[in-house]
C-alpha cells in the first residue's frame, strides 16, 4: 500500500498499463512534452515515445474520432480531453459513433477506448473550466460513464475501463486531484464498472452522491452523527451509466429516507434520475420526502469567489438537509 492522491493514482495506472500492453496509446492536448495541464501524463513521452504518446491539435472532435479509428484497428487508446467543458465538439463522435457502433454492427465491432476528462468546479475555473457533463452522456446507451471519487477506485476503475471492450467516459473531478488522498495497493487490480459502493454505513437515512460531493456528504454525515447520533448511509455511485439501482434501493428500503447530492445543475441532472428510480421502485418504503441537492439552474459557474461558493453545494447545506430529513 502507498498513500496517493487522485491524480497520482491515475498517472500510475496509465503508466502500468502502457508498460503491460503495447496497444495502449495516450493522446490529447499537451499530454506529451508538458505532461498534461494536471501532470497526469508527466514523464510519459520520455518513457514511451511519440508513437504512443501523441500531442494532438486543439480539436476535440478529431481526438475522439482518431481514438475511435485506433480502437477499431486493434489499439487501446486513452484520449484526454483537457477540460470536460471542451468535450462538446466531440459529442457527435461519442454519441453517434462510439456508443452505437456495437449495435449498428450487430456485435461485430466494439470500440475499446477511454476518454478521460477533468470536470467540476470549486477551483475558480469560471464558465469554461467548471462544467459537470455527466448527465449529457449518461443518457446515451452504449457509453459507460464513470466518476471515481477516491484514489483506490480511480486506479481500479481506470484499469477496468482500459480493458473494457466498449467506450468509457472517465470523469475525474479536478478539485479532488490533489485534495483527496488514500491508500492504493501496489499490485494491479480492477474495480468493476457498474457497482456502487457504500462508503459509510447507517440505518437512519440514505445519501447518494459521487465525485467531490461524495466527500462533502461524508463530512456532513459525520457531523450529524456527532451532534444527534443520526447514522447516515452514504453511497458512492461511482458509475453514472450503467446505474447500480440494486445497491441504492436496498439502502433506501433499509433506512426509509433518501437524498441525492450532485454538483451539476439540479434540473435534469444525474441526481434527478436517481430520485426518479427511488420514487418508482421504493416509494412505499419511504417515511419521508425525497430530497435532491444540486447546483442552481444558471448558465455557468461564476469566477467570483462568493458567487462560486453560492453555486457549489456545501457541507453546511448538505448537513442542514440531512438534519431536516432525519427529523421529518
Amino acid at each position: 500500500m502507498a498513500e496517493k492522491n487522485l491524480v497520482a493514482a491515475i498517472h500510475d495506472t496509465m503508466w502500468e498499463e502502457m508498460k503491460a500492453d503495447d496497444r495502449v496509446i495516450i493522446m490529447g492536448e499537451d499530454v506529451g512534452a508538458r505532461g498534461g495541464v494536471f501532470r497526469a501524463t508527466a514523464g510519459f513521452l520520455e518513457e514511451f515515445g511519440e508513437q504512443r504518446v501523441i500531442d494532438t491539435p486543439l480539436a476535440e472532435s478529431s481526438i475522439v474520432g482518431l481514438a475511435i479509428g485506433m480502437a477499431l484497428h486493434g489499439l487501446l487508446p486513452v484520449a484526454e480531453i483537457q477540460f470536460a467543458d471542451f468535450i462538446h465538439p466531440a459529442f457527435d463522435q461519442l454519441v453517434s459513433e462510439a456508443a452505437r457502433l456495437r449495435y449498428r454492427s450487430n456485435g461485430d465491432f466494439g470500440v475499446p477506448m477511454v476518454v478521460r476528462a477533468p470536470y467540476g468546479g470549486g477551483v475558480h475555473g469560471a464558465l469554461y473550466h467548471s462544467q459537470s457533463i455527466e448527465a449529457f452522456y449518461g443518457h446515451v446507451p452504449g457509453l459507460k460513464v464513470v466518476t471515481p471519487s477516491t484514489p483506490y477506485d480511480a486506479k481500479g476503475m481506470l484499469r477496468a475501463a482500459i480493458r473494457d471492450p466498449d467506450p468509457v467516459l472517465f470523469l475525474e473531478h479536478k478539485k479532488c486531484y490533489r485534495l483527496i488522498k488514500g491508500e492504493v495497493p501496489d499490485e494491479a487490480y480492477e474495480v468493476p464498472i457498474g457497482p456502487a459502493d457504500v462508503k459509510r454505513e447507517g440505518e437512519d437515512l440514505t445519501c447518494v452522491s459521487y465525485g467531490l460531493m461524495l466527500h462533502l456528504s461524508l463530512e456532513a454525515a459525520a457531523k450529524l452523527e456527532e451532534e444527534q447520533g443520526v447514522k447516515v448511509e452514504v453511497i458512492d455511485v461511482r458509475t453514472i451509466a450503467p446505474l447500480d439501482k440494486e445497491t441504492i434501493l436496498a439502502s433506501v428500503r433499509k433506512t426509509g429516507k433518501a437524498m441525492v447530492v450532485s454538483e451539476d445543475n439540479r434540473t435534469y441532472g444525474a441526481g434527478a434520475e436517481i430520485i426518479a428510480t427511488i420514487a418508482e421502485e421504493a416509494m412505499f418504503d419511504l417515511d419521508g420526502p425525497l430530497v435532491r441537492i444540486g447546483g442552481p439552474d444558471i448558465p455557468a459557474m461564476p469566477f467570483s469567489g462568493p458567487l462560486e461558493h453560492f453555486y457549489m453545494p456545501s457541507v453546511e447545506g448538505i448537513h442542514q438537509a440531512m438534519k431536516e430529513l432525519a427529523d421529518f
